[in-house]
């Protein structure tokens, strides 16, 4: 008789083909989406200096970079303006412009590349002179219904330049049901709605903000008044089930790692996909530990993002996208 145990856990793992056999998850480039900040101007690039190995491109640029990410089989891009601060105001105005920035990128790359989805942000922080995602009444306090109104024409602009997906990232309470009902009202019943339904006021977005020019307005600010609690997990629930329920087609929770809990929660209780965001703080926390020698900077951003996927999100949208899109694992 062996003292020793007859269950091994070992033996499939001893050899590469029974650890690729008995994998449970996977990593694909169908797997991701590239977040992308554009610029006025043509062929011109801006390096951002808290995100590293990352930049804001000009339209043209942009539909190089769309080019090269269906190439590599990424089905989506999420586009993010960089409004010059002359364009901006209090209530955001530039926003629905149908030749804005934003606009205009989309027409582009859907005419150059029509196979790529691409993903339109809808909030004000962009183009508000103050760096919200809404308009301040006289009190400073964001205005929840007059804010929608407005995301609403910003939507129904970025529909008819072409956008596949309408991507709300306010955080205002009842704006998906009313997006939905303009935008089936505009005859763009076949844009889908993908809901920051889970976006948390997290410290984690800074090189986000200093890329899109809200920092130096936000200055002091916070958005705790609409963004959730990170204290909070039933929240976001609660949070995903009214989205759900407006009409959402797709969810997002933001931050990523740190709220992988989150991620779980959402794959579990609702029968629709869910978005890992791995935002600016977290892709540029890797890339500044890496140059400092503390690990690869690739094996540890696979293993990052295969914890979105264990944790059950369908898909992760993540400024490394490229980067490990041309990687072989």
């Amino acid at each position: 008789m062996s003292f020793f145990p007859r269950t091994r856990l070992r033996r499939n793992r001893q050899a590469p083909w029974i650890r690729e056999l008995t994998a449970q998850n996977s990593l694909a480039p169908s797997d991701l989406i590239l977040p992308l900040f554009v610029i006025e101007g043509k062929n011109k690039e801006e390096k951002i200096s808290t995100l590293p190995d990352f930049s804001r491109l000009s339209i043209d640029l942009i539909v190089k970079k769309a080019k090269e990410a269906q190439k590599l089989g990424i089905p989506a891009l999420m586009l993010f303006p960089v409004t010059d601060q002359k364009l901006k105001n209090s209530t955001g105005a530039e926003a629905t412009n149908p030749k804005n920035l934003i606009c205009r990128t989309i027409a582009a790359i859907k005419n150059a590349v029509p196979e790529i989805g691409v993903i339109a942000d809808v909030a004000l922080d962009p183009y508000t002179s103050h760096g919200h995602d809404g308009i301040l009444n006289k009190k400073g306090e964001i205005e929840n219904d007059a804010t929608i109104e407005i995301l609403c024409e910003q939507a129904l602009v970025q529909a008819a330049a072409g956008c596949d997906v309408i991507a709300p990232s306010d955080m205002m309470d009842g704006r998906i049901g009313i997006i939905r009902d303009v935008l089936d009202e505009g005859n763009f019943t076949n844009t889908l709605l993908m809901s920051y339904a889970v976006k948390y006021a997290s410290a984690f977005y800074g090189p986000f903000r200093d890329a899109v020019g809200s920092a130096s307005n936000l200055k002091k600010s916070d958005k705790k008044t609409y963004q959730m609690d990170f204290r909070n997990s039933t929240e976001a629930m609660r949070e995903i089930a009214l989205d759900v329920e407006e009409g959402a087609d797709l969810i997002i929770v933001k931050p990523g790692m740190p709220y992988l809990d989150i991620v779980s929660q959402a794959a579990e209780n609702f029968p629709l996909p869910v978005i890992s965001y791995q935002v600016s703080g977290e892709y540029a926390m890797l890339k500044i530990a890496a140059a400092q020698g503390a690990f690869d900077f690739d094996q540890v951003f696979f293993e990052s993002l295969m914890s979105f996927k264990r944790a059950g999100a369908s898909a992760i949208i993540s400024y490394g996208a490229i980067e490990i899109a041309k990687k072989k694992w």
